[in-house]
């Protein structure tokens, strides 16, 4: 009888073990030593799985690379490379190896590699796949129609940047790290998981219809962030402290509802954002918000932009309010709060017309997206896919920690099945 076991069984086989006492929220039919793959099956056998790597799988031969858990029959297993964006993109810095991503040993797969606080400032490395060998594949998830799930085991160090998706945010901003950039490039932007961006240690979902910016910002804006936020546990900590701080971090962008939403540990939370005129990012979108309303009156209106482009306009639904709130009423005037799904907005209203409207509150979990996601017209004008960083200007160190699997779906995945794999710790 042939015992053998292969690396990838025997390295899940032994966190298994370890773990087999450690509290969990796992049924106990998942804690044996004999069912060490069983994790990796969830996500496997759930439906809509392009691509899932566990940091266990490995190329059988040459560079031994990490490949992806994919269907049967998939062409490619998405084998990941090292690279520095710096060097390829400044020409400034050293290669990145393997040996820039340690490994765990463990985690909730088996294994984890180590994204590093890096002081550096012409280093900054990231596992990818490239974009000549993702494109028009089942992980360039694009286009009418389609929807998208990711969802990454991690244990936040610092930062609130990229995680994983393809997201080349691009090289072309005007600003101080760009003045010694040798290789401009225009955005790429199709869908990505972050760690928070404007609420740090949120899961933040964030997708792009034209792969650049928003609501004529500098920066893409379409982004969703969990109620909840992940805390800080340094990378160095002892093993039974990573071992009970794996966060599962998930965004979904669902087509049919248009809505984008962010999920930490299975659940995504309402999460609004008061006084959206006064932001500093979020200000764009209330402008997009006022210009598409305006747009909708007779007459030039008072702050109205008529070269504001009208696909930028940002008007969620608002067919019949949620409810409504009196603020204050006098014999001829009655201003009125209106809460929709997406927006609160305060309305004054003379005789029982409306007079004038402002946005006082936008929803930003989940988040209206109304657009498809982005669509290269080539494999030269699309993005590759990146574990740990983005390709992007500011050139910041961005999310630092360990990362224990990356999985992608090519579709919305419900709060239920995202809450199974959240038990995965």
């Amino acid at each position: 009888m042939n015992c053998t076991i292969t690396p990838e069984e025997d390295s899940r086989q032994k966190h298994w073990v370890r773990n087999f006492f450690r509290p969990v929220f796992l049924s106990a039919f998942f804690l044996t030593p004999l069912s060490a793959a069983e994790p990796a099956a969830i996500v496997t056998k759930t439906p809509g799985l392009v691509a899932f790597w566990d940091f266990v799988k490995r190329e059988p031969d040459g560079a031994k690379r990490f490949t992806a858990h994919v269907p049967a029959g998939a062409k490619t297993d998405y084998p990941l490379d090292a690279a520095n964006y710096i060097r390829d993109y400044w020409g400034a810095g050293r290669e990145a190896t393997y040996a820039d991503f340690p490994s765990l040993g463990r985690g909730p797969f088996g294994n984890a590699i180590r994204i590093v606080k890096e002081t550096d400032p012409d280093f900054r490395p990231f596992l990818h796949v490239p974009r000549s060998r993702l494109h028009d594949t089942p992980l360039d998830i694009k286009g009418a129609g389609n929807s998208v799930t990711v969802v990454v085991w991690a244990i936040r160090e610092s930062g609130n940047h990229a995680l994983a998706g393809i997201w080349h945010e691009g090289t072309d901003l005007k600003q101080q790290e760009t003045a010694s950039i040798a290789k401009i490039e225009r955005g790429q932007r199709q869908y990505a998981l972050f760690a928070g961006l404007n609420k740090m240690g949120a899961a933040c979902g964030h997708v792009s219809e034209n792969g650049a910016s928003s609501f004529l910002n500098k920066y893409a804006l379409h982004k969703s962030n969990s109620a909840a936020q992940s805390p800080e546990v340094p990378a160095d900590s002892p093993a039974d402290v990573l071992d009970k701080s794996w966060q599962c971090f998930a965004m979904t962008f669902d087509h049919e509802k248009d809505e984008l939403t962010g999920w930490l540990n299975g659940v995504s939370g309402d999460r609004w954002l008061d006084h959206p005129k006064n932001d500093r990012l979020i200000s764009s979108a209330y402008n997009a918000y006022m210009q598409g309303h305006f747009a909708k009156l007779p007459g030039k209106q008072d702050g109205e932009d008529e070269t504001f482009p009208k696909d930028q306009y940002y008007n969620p639904p608002e067919a019949e309010p949620l409810s409504v709130k009196v603020l204050r009423e006098s014999t001829d005037e009655r201003i009125e709060m209106r809460e929709h799904r997406f927006t609160k907005i305060e309305v004054t209203l003379r005789d029982g017309k409306e007079v004038a409207r402002d946005l006082v509150a936008l929803r930003l979990n989940p988040w209206w997206y109304p657009h498809d996601l982005y669509t290269p017209k080539d494999a030269q004008s699309g993005g590759p896919f990146t574990i740990g960083r983005v390709i992007h200007s500011s050139r910041s160190v961005g999310f630092t920690g360990w990362i224990g699997g990356v999985a992608a779906f090519d579709r919305a995945l419900s709060a239920e099945e995202l809450d199974k794999l959240a038990q995965i710790r």
